[in-house]
């Protein structure tokens, strides 16, 4: 069966976000970490645990997406934040994904593509709708500030490359025989280093140099 991925869904509406979790409780890699239908509600369950994947509505009443992506990343939350959401605009998917995201889909979506796409996502690709997928062009415009890749320690360039190759935390820690919260710890100095706000957008910008 493979790994079992763990999900928080964060939506503002309850009849889609108990549909979103019914459909996760379908497939036996998914486990439901819990449900949240507000920012600080999703603040509040990530307060002690990560889950593997957040997935994030973009407009939601109080606290937007975009807010609660940015609180989480201050936060050091460092799993996977997936948007999905109505929204299509280039706008949207560019700030989002500068901001942290590390992936952006459309609620369109087949269900069974969804899950797919999700663990997708878990095995490293960044998983973008295919109608937006062109707005990634401009994610990697940054690609040409390499500066950071050559102050990195062997350790944190041997971790980068893992990330880059799309490992999670957990296998990173199995390849390289350190623990998981060792792993962490290199991942956010690798994020504050690279003045990235996800390991996509580091990933991104390590390919392109």
């Amino acid at each position: 069966m493979g790994d079992v991925y763990s999900v928080l869904v964060v939506d503002d509406h309850p009849l889609l976000r108990r549909g979103i979790c019914q459909l996760l409780e379908s497939d036996q890699q998914f486990r439901l970490f819990g449900e949240a239908g507000s920012g600080i509600e999703a603040l509040s369950a990530l307060a002690e645990d990560e889950p593997d994947i957040v997935l994030l509505d973009l407009n939601m009443k109080g606290m937007s997406g975009l807010d609660t992506l940015n609180a989480l990343r201050q936060e050091d939350v460092t799993c996977k934040i997936i948007i999905l959401t109505v929204s299509d605009a280039k706008q949207d998917v560019i700030r989002l994904l500068k901001a942290g995201a590390d992936g952006y889909l459309l609620k369109d979506t087949e269900p069974d593509l969804l899950l797919t796409q999700l663990k997708q996502a878990m095995s490293g690709k960044t998983v973008i709708s295919p109608e937006i997928a062109p707005y990634l062009d401009e994610l990697a415009s940054s690609a040409d500030e390499t500066e950071w890749v050559e102050e990195l320690t062997p350790r944190e360039l041997q971790i980068l490359q893992n990330l880059a190759e799309g490992l999670s935390n957990r296998m990173i820690s199995e390849v390289l025989h350190i623990s998981e919260g060792t792993v962490k710890v290199h991942v956010k100095n690798l994020l504050r280093k690279a003045n990235a706000k996800s390991r996509t957008e580091m990933a991104v910008r390590y390919l392109n140099r």
